[in-house]
């Protein structure tokens, strides 16, 4: 949903002149009030960009309110609007937001000047914000205006494509954006901040060791001082530095290296768990150096330092990782190679044209799976709501569908489908939200990796399902009234994930 959208150019400009701006578009109109966080700071609050102690400008903050929410919610924020808070400080902040501004500025010469100076008080990073195309099919557009439309309220919208919206701030800052969701990117000052975030961004999950023994004498007596090591290593996957956990040098004094501490550490664990999380982390590089490509990829010592040791670690040389990943890359075009991959995948349901696969399972499935998806998180972001993700067979296409019900629904609805075509880069979106016949899952212990906390649950129902019969129709029950059919055409009925009989003309799913 959009946030203020107030702006107009810099500060330096006469107050007569943003008043003649505003009178000829009316952009006042286009601050609302909210009572949620806009979409553009969860997601930054989210992702880590904005902590407690970071400092935020809402640039174009329109009638204040995501600064007055985050200042209910600890965090320093300050607000800026040429006509809501035109005598508010503006001084450069550590994140500046951007929120739903350059979308409502008719005229282009000063919509790139506001990105400019947004982009001058951003210390660290620079969210920029736009609507997209796809979310202006619902809108009631009078007649167009310059390069967008004017709305029945007056008000001017410039709709943007996701890839025209990256493209134009990367032009204008001369810089590589980092999409965070659909029409919303983030800017990094540092580039090895952005590498960072990009990295973390394809990290598989790993299931900790678990421990086998307590009884271990050495281990016991200096527990406290192996735990920052345990910690590195199942989320690097190899061996630190002294100076990347604490108290490094006092670990290696007390074992001799840090080696030799690591030793102790897998004698009370699971020892094999170690190696498979190290093999989990360098696919989780190379994935990460595969995506990189698309940007020009990042010389090795622009790297950040821990990426670089991750790199010599796991493969030795930047050269040879960089040779796997682009490998890894050639081979999602070769023919039968995807099919083959999902016909592997140890998690996901298979259909003849797409492999469907819930979010929290997507760590689990192969490297080159993992990089066809990354391919449209590179280009979208994350997609809110969105708990399923379908890879395409038949076309380089994946598909983020979302289910609001899942855990709870049995059979849930779907809510709306956004999809992506990775050589086109067109957008499509589908909203089921109002349809009186919606698709439906069924077998949703396919979609989820084996530790998923409900699996069980789900696989029994299926079972049960699947024994009264309900499952011959595959076309019909794909649908909600097909498969209410078909559960009252054989007197049954749901309660949560329980099948029962019907016991009278009440009885219902």
């Amino acid at each position: 949903m959009p946030n203020s959208g107030s702006i107009s150019l810099s500060l330096s400009r006469p107050l007569e002149m943003f008043e003649t701006d505003y009178r000829r578009s009316k952009r006042a109109r286009t601050a609302i009030s909210r009572s949620n966080l806009s979409r553009p700071l969860k997601l930054a609050i989210s992702d880590g960009i904005v902590g407690s102690t970071t400092r935020i400008l809402d640039y174009g903050c329109g009638r204040g309110d995501d600064v007055r929410l985050l200042l209910t919610m600890g965090y320093q924020a300050i607000g800026w609007d040429p006509v809501h808070r035109p005598r508010n400080e503006v001084s450069p902040s550590s994140v500046v937001n951007l929120g739903y501004v350059v979308n409502v500025i008719e005229d282009a010469d000063e919509r790139i000047e506001v990105l400019r100076k947004a982009w001058e008080l951003a210390r660290e990073v620079l969210i920029v914000s736009a609507r997209l195309t796809i979310d202006g099919r619902a809108l009631r557009a009078t007649r167009t205006f310059a390069d967008g439309c004017l709305t029945v309220r007056g008000t001017f919208q410039k709709f943007f494509e996701q890839q025209e919206l990256r493209n134009w701030i990367d032009r204008i800052l001369e810089v590589n954006a980092v999409p965070a969701a659909p029409g919303v990117f983030y800017v990094f000052r540092d580039e090895q901040v952005r590498s960072n975030f990009v990295a973390t961004q394809h990290r598989s999950r790993s299931a900790k060791p678990r421990k086998l023994t307590i009884s271990a004498e050495l281990y016991d007596a200096h527990r406290r001082l192996l735990e920052p090591l345990v910690r590195f290593v199942n989320y690097r996957g190899r061996l630190p530095f002294k100076d990347e956990i604490p108290k490094g040098s006092e670990v290696a004094s007390v074992f001799g290296s840090l080696s030799r501490a690591f030793r102790v550490v897998r004698t009370v664990t699971e020892d094999e768990r170690w190696d498979r999380i190290a093999q989990e982390r360098s696919q989780d590089l190379l994935v990460y150096l595969a995506l990189d490509q698309f940007e020009g990829r990042t010389p090795f010592g622009r790297l950040p330092l821990t990426l670089q040791r991750d790199v010599r670690a796991f493969f030795g040389t930047y050269k040879r990782a960089c040779a796997q990943a682009d490998a890894l890359l050639f081979s999602l075009g070769m023919p039968g190679v995807l099919e083959a991959a999902c016909r592997k995948s140890p998690v996901g349901k298979l259909t003849p044209t797409a492999l469907y696969v819930h979010r929290s399972a997507l760590s689990d499935v192969s490297p080159l799976l993992r990089l066809y998806e990354g391919c449209a998180w590179q280009f979208l972001g994350r997609v809110d709501g969105a708990n399923i993700v379908k890879l395409h067979l038949e076309e380089p296409m994946v598909s983020y569908l979302s289910y609001p019900e899942f855990e709870r629904d049995p059979h849930p609805a779907l809510a709306f489908a956004l999809t992506v075509h990775l050589q086109t880069f067109r957008v499509r979106s589908r909203d089921y939200r109002s349809s009186r016949n919606r698709p439906i899952l069924h077998r949703k212990e396919l979609f989820v990796a084996p530790d998923h906390r409900a699996q069980r649950k789900f696989a029994r129902l299926t079972r049960i399902e699947e024994s009264k019969g309900l499952y011959e129709d595959t076309r019909r029950i794909g649908f909600e009234d097909g498969w209410n059919e078909t559960l009252a055409r054989k007197g049954l009925y749901l309660r949560g994930h329980r099948l029962l009989v019907a016991r009278g003309p009440k009885a219902k799913r």
